[in-house]
C-alpha cells in the first residue's frame, strides 16, 4: 500500500465525511487544501446520467466563465490569406494550412484549441486521429470551425471552456486557480454547470446530473451539492 505524505494526508483528513457541500462551502474547503507550491488549477467533474454512445445522449458545448480560467490559451488557426492575418491579428499563436498539418504530424503540438475556417476541414480531418483523442478538432457546434476567427480567438484567450462527455458520461473542465477569490471560483462554477445543464441532450433519462465534485490539481475530491451547483437550493 503505498504511503503519503503529510500534506495528502491532512488534505485527506480535511475533507473526511464532508460531502454535498454547497458551492461556496466546497469552493473554500478546496481551496484550503490547495498547499502545493504552485497556484493549483480547480477542477470539476460531473457525472451525468447519459450513454455518450448514443448520438442523441452526447453532451458537448462551450461556456465563457464570468472570470476567466486563470491560464494562458495559446491557439492555433488553419486558414489561409486574409483570415490568416486576421487571426494573427487577433492574437491566434499558430497560424498556417499544410505547413501546420505537416507539423502536427511531425509530433509537435504546441497549442490548447484549434480553430480552422471552413475551407480547410479537407486539411484538418487527416489529423483527426492526433487531433481527435485530445479533444482539440476544430468543431463547427462549438463554434470552432468558423469564418469568423477574430471573434473565435478572442473567446479561446478570453476564459471560453469547452466541454464534452468522455465514455462514462463524465463531464470535467478547469473552472478558475487556487488563487482566485472563492466569490469568483463559485460563478465561475455555475456559469459551468449551467453550460452543462442547458447542453441537456433529448435522449436523456432519469436523473441528469448524478453528482458533482470540485477539487484541486493535488488535492482531494469534494462532493458538491447539486441544487446548490445549479441555483436551486
Amino acid at each position: 500500500m503505498a504511503k503519503h505524505g503529510k500534506r495528502t494526508r491532512a488534505a485527506r483528513e480535511a475533507v473526511a465525511g464532508k460531502d454535498n457541500l454547497s458551492v461556496e462551502e466546497a469552493v473554500a474547503l478546496v481551496k484550503s487544501n490547495a498547499t502545493a507550491k504552485f497556484d493549483e488549477s480547480v477542477e470539476i467533474a460531473m457525472c451525468l446520467g447519459i450513454d455518450p454512445r448514443h448520438a442523441d445522449q452526447m453532451v458537448r458545448g462551450t461556456v465563457t466563465l464570468p472570470n476567466g480560467t486563470g491560464k494562458t490559451v495559446r491557439v492555433a488557426v488553419f486558414a489561409r490569406g486574409p483570415k490568416a492575418d486576421e487571426a494573427k491579428e487577433a492574437g491566434a499563436d499558430i497560424v498556417g494550412a499544410e505547413d501546420l498539418m505537416e507539423t502536427i504530424q511531425g509530433g509537435t503540438i504546441e497549442f490548447d484549441r484549434c480553430i480552422a475556417t471552413p475551407d480547410m476541414m479537407p486539411i484538418v480531418g487527416r489529423l483527426g486521429k492526433i487531433l481527435g483523442p485530445r479533444n482539440l478538432m476544430p468543431n463547427p457546434k462549438v463554434g470552432t470551425v468558423t469564418m469568423d476567427v477574430k471573434d473565435a480567438v478572442a473567446a479561446a484567450k478570453g476564459g471560453q471552456v469547452q466541454f464534452k462527455a468522455e465514455k462514462a458520461g463524465v463531464v470535467h473542465a478547469g473552472v478558475g486557480k487556487a488563487s482566485f477569490d472563492e466569490g469568483k471560483l463559485a460563478e465561475n462554477v455555475r456559469a459551468f454547470v449551467d453550460a452543462v445543464q442547458k447542453a441537456k441532450p433529448s435522449g436523456a433519462k432519469g436523473t441528469y446530473m448524478k453528482k458533482v465534485s470540485l477539487s484541486s490539481t493535488m488535492g482531494p475530491g469534494v462532493t458538491v451539492d447539486v441544487m446548490s451547483a445549479t441555483g436551486n437550493a
